[in-house]
């Protein structure tokens, strides 16, 4: 691998597992000390040890990342470690499927709390000391649930609406102090959350069938295919990309 992190330290929330980790690892091939922040600490210290065991440099921090405290003090022992952060990948996130009629205000609130205030949170924590290091780049999971609705995910989509623009609104007003914030959004991917999603959508009569899929998005995409255009949104070769959505979709949302 190059080094196109090189120099940077750049933390992943929900950086464990799926995307998030597919992600710790291509960022650390890439030259930067990662922090990863993940609620779950034996398979966030699995990754990074691996990432390690491959000779690069990453660390772990266990933060519930819808909580201000927690993710005040992980933000600060990351700093603490690897110095000034310059890349934020603001990835934690998860998934209610339901009936729209049938969610209750408690899921509402928990799967806002989740996926969308961990991003206010995260990036509030990281930004003072990212301005003060002469700017980064911020890099926000969105999805084609922003643009593109699915039955029984009312929920889901709304709270992937709401990143969908927090990236573009944190691009518009940090740009003058050197900072980009830049949203990718995958279609359907092979994850845990991926494949759950897909069961769950079936057990409520919507067709996600692979002739669906193929329809849809030609096939089902790889983590490794989110973390390259992560990589590439958090690194200087998209130095000029900012307030952006780049979908990771097969052409998902084109058709």
């Amino acid at each position: 691998m190059g080094g196109r992190l090189a120099g940077k330290v750049a933390i992943i929330s929900g950086g464990a597992t799926g995307m998030g980790g597919a992600a710790s690892e291509l960022f650390a091939a890439e030259g930067a000390s990662v922090a990863i922040i993940d609620r779950n600490s034996e398979a966030a210290g699995k990754t990074a040890a691996a990432i390690r065991a491959r000779g690069h440099i990453a660390e772990h921090f266990v933060a519930d990342v819808s909580d201000e405290a927690q993710v005040e003090a992980a933000a600060k022992a990351a700093a603490e470690k690897f110095g000034p952060v310059t890349v934020l990948f603001n990835h934690a996130g998860t998934i209610v499927i339901k009936p729209f009629l049938e969610i209750t205000l408690n899921e509402w609130d928990w799967l806002h709390a989740v996926n969308v205030r961990s991003m206010f949170l995260m990036t509030r924590a990281v930004l003072p000391g990212m301005i003060a290091a002469g700017g980064g780049s911020i890099v926000c999971t969105s999805s084609i649930s922003a643009v593109a609705a699915t039955p029984n995910e009312v929920l889901y989509d709304t709270t992937k609406g709401a990143c969908h623009m927090f990236a573009r609104a944190i691009a518009v007003e940090f740009r003058d102090r050197n900072i980009r914030c830049n949203a990718v959004c995958p279609g359907f991917i092979r994850t845990p959350h991926g494949l759950r999603e897909v069961a769950d959508l079936g057990k409520l009569g919507v067709d996600v069938s692979d002739a669906a899929m193929a329809a849809q998005q030609g096939r089902i995409g790889e983590p490794e295919e989110v973390a390259k255009a992560a990589l590439f949104l958090a690194s200087d070769e998209s130095s000029f990309v900012n307030g952006a959505h780049l979908f990771v979709d097969n052409a998902f949302t084109a058709i």
